[in-house]
């Protein structure tokens, strides 16, 4: 599950926006190294918090338990209006990128292919479950075998193609580039939380998900690297920086438009599967909340005939629409790697409050207590921080969304009470 959240389809797209903040190789290999130690840092942190509360919903648990019930709602809250949502029109637009390597398509038909996208796994994901995890299983294997193929082929038949310009010219990079590179690298490592999602339904929670996270967090991080290298091998360092579609460009230099067009249809698969992935999983978590009072109560409905939480699934995918029809790829993914990390970084200072309780005995600990969790905070502030300032404007609007959730939670639980 680890891998198959993780490695997602942003990782044959992502390495142009990283090439861009790093223009080196070393630059962009120790880059992918970075975000792979914080995603395992991360996975510590959340690893111990399952262990303490081994209950479906993941990290708006972790929040509401221990930090405050308002912490946890503004955590769905900016899931629906910008994370999750984000993730799903991020990916689409990348579904579409691919797909316009067959069907020549102008901006205007990208994002009209993204929507129609989203439209159509979340009517898959609206007619039943069954249909949605058959078709992750399919997916899942089919990109972690296109991504051994093309290292093998790398391996195989691959003759350097950036070995043109030399490598003394590479030019200093600044810290502020580097950390906005780790974010974007970030946003490809997206989702090594959600394994936690379902603690409850996990065996031997206590052992199973630290171990999923850990051997997870390696595999992924591992196989980024290779790709990148691969990447970086095949291609000139300039054309991987101006590259919408890096992992096709990179398969045309390696075996021509054949290969070319066989990655860009198993990227194609991924970013379904990871599509159907994201909106199989956000509904549950809105459903979650309406159940326990902290949202309409009408989307906690369920159909009569397909027992999904239809409403849900169709609000999700309206707004991930208007968000694909309204925003670019960069400030999409952007939007949402400050502000998941601003939330990590909250989940984080609650397991330190949880350590002070009296009588916490986690049936894990993470390790390196407290010197890793608070670098942690530290990282993920950060990131968080380094990526607002670089634009302002468009943080400011993610953010007034967030924020909006306060006065919002204060109104419902006010006006819960008085019902009850």
């Amino acid at each position: 599950m680890v891998v198959g959240i993780v490695i997602g389809a942003s990782i044959f797209v992502q390495p142009a926006e990283i090439n861009r903040h790093v223009p080196s190789i070393p630059g962009v290999l120790s880059v992918w190294i970075a975000a792979g130690i914080l995603t395992l840092c991360g996975s510590l942190v959340c690893a111990e918090l399952s262990s303490a509360f081994p209950r479906t919903g993941g990290v708006y648990v972790f929040l509401k338990e221990t930090l405050s019930p308002a912490c946890g709602f503004l955590w769905g809250w900016a899931m629906f209006w910008s994370v999750h949502s984000g993730i799903i029109a991020a990916t689409s637009v990348i579904l579409a990128r691919y797909i316009a390597f067959f069907i020549p398509l102008d901006d205007f038909g990208i994002r009209a292919v993204a929507i129609g996208g989203i439209l159509a796994l979340s009517f898959i994901n609206y007619l039943g479950v069954r249909q949605g995890s058959l078709l992750q299983t399919i997916v899942t294997t089919a990109k972690v075998a296109a991504i051994v193929v093309l290292l093998a082929m790398v391996v195989a038949f691959g003759s350097p193609g950036g070995q043109a310009a030399p490598l003394a010219s590479a030019p200093a990079i600044s810290f502020r580039e580097f950390v906005l590179a780790i974010g974007a690298a970030l946003f490809a490592f997206g989702g090594w939380h959600m394994v936690t999602y379902t603690a409850g339904e996990t065996r031997d929670p206590e052992k199973t998900i630290p171990r999923a996270l850990l051997i997870g967090s390696l595999v992924v991080t591992t196989c980024y690297v290779a790709l990148n290298a691969a990447y970086l091998y095949l291609l000139p360092l300039r054309r991987a920086i101006s590259s919408t579609r890096v992992a096709a460009d990179a398969a045309y230099a390696l075996a021509g438009p054949r290969g070319a067009a066989a990655i860009s249809a198993l990227v194609i698969l991924s970013a379904t599967g990871v599509l159907n992935g994201v909106i199989l999983a956000g509904p549950r978590a809105y459903f979650a909340m309406a159940h326990e009072g902290l949202a309409f109560s009408w989307l906690a409905g369920i159909h009569p005939r397909f027992h999904t939480p239809h409403r849900a699934i169709l609000v999700q995918a309206l707004w991930s629409s208007v968000l694909v029809a309204t925003g670019t790829y960069r400030a999409l993914f952007t939007r949402v790697v400050y502000t998941e990390w601003l939330f990590f970084a909250l989940m984080t200072i609650g397991l330190m409050r949880l350590h002070r309780r009296a009588g916490y005995a986690p049936a894990y600990r993470a390790w390196g207590y407290p010197a890793i969790p608070l670098a942690f905070i530290v990282a993920a502030t950060l990131v968080a921080v380094i990526q607002i300032a670089a634009d302002p404007l468009q943080a400011a609007t993610g953010l007034a969304l967030v924020v909006i959730g306060l006065p919002v939670y204060y109104l419902w639980v006010r006006r819960h009470h008085a019902h009850h």
